[in-house]
């Protein structure tokens, strides 16, 4: 078998002890996958990298070589190949999509496994419960950042600044006091209150000062835009709150 039209590459990247490169590993697994024979040049510790930095006067590892031609990092070897590569300032409703549909999944395998059927009244109450208590959880790993990004457009918390400290406790209480049907006095008030204010303060920023901002809805270190899926949000706890609480009556 003729093997002229074989594919290689040659791989340099750091493997020690106590460290081995993720990029590298990326980078041989992109360049296998694309039908490369990967000669694969192990450093193996920190003088062998420093010596090989030098050499080609690169600041990081691991580096591609195609052809002799030096392609460059993992980021450098996926745009060579032709594949998509993620601006991390780019704007992106993703990691809402992704948890409002791991929410409703989660919805409707609780409703099957305790009735038996998938689509009831009681999957849209654990869809929003579950939601709550997912975005919740998002912005309470990092309570200093999701306040502060909080702060750039909720109405209450620009008056009372600790109200971006309580306002993920709130939720994450509102939402697991929900998932259980229990105090619905105290749950249904709070999902109502908070998803009033929000709404309201998401509504002035977006289409009255038509500002553009990021929202604080999955926590604080993400570029989800402030717009309709934030207003959304908040308008699912407002209709929570209010049919939670009818039924107190």
């Amino acid at each position: 078998m003729s093997t002229t039209n074989k594919k290689t590459a040659q791989l340099y990247r750091m493997s020690t002890d106590k460290h081995t490169c993720p990029f590298g590993l990326k980078s041989k697994d992109l360049l296998k996958r694309e039908g490369f024979e990967v000669e694969d040049h192990i450093l193996a510790n920190r003088e062998e990298t420093d010596a090989f930095k030098e050499k080609h006067g690169v600041e990081t590892t691991p580096q591609t070589f195609i052809d002799g031609e030096r392609i460059g990092g993992y980021e450098d070897l996926r745009r060579h190949l032709g594949k998509i590569v993620k601006d991390p300032d780019k704007k992106t409703y993703r990691p809402v999509i992704v948890l409002f549909v791991m929410a409703a999944l989660t919805a409707i395998a609780a409703s099957f496994s305790s009735s038996g059927d998938a689509f009831t009244i009681k999957t849209a109450e654990w869809f929003v419960s579950f939601s709550m208590v997912l975005l919740a959880m998002l912005k309470l790993q990092d309570v200093e950042k999701f306040s502060t990004m909080f702060l750039n457009y909720d109405l209450l918390a620009k008056r009372w600044v600790p109200y971006g400290y309580v306002y993920p406790f709130a939720e994450g209480l509102a939402g697991v006091l929900m998932v259980s049907g229990t105090l619905i006095w105290l749950s249904a008030p709070i999902a109502l209150f908070i998803g009033t204010v929000g709404a309201v303060s998401v509504f002035k920023a977006v289409y009255i000062d038509k500002r553009e901002l990021k929202c604080a809805c999955v926590g604080g270190g993400n570029n989800v835009p402030l717009g309709f899926i934030s207003l959304t949000e908040n308008l699912m706890m407002v209709g929570m709150g209010i049919y939670m609480g009818s039924k107190l009556f």
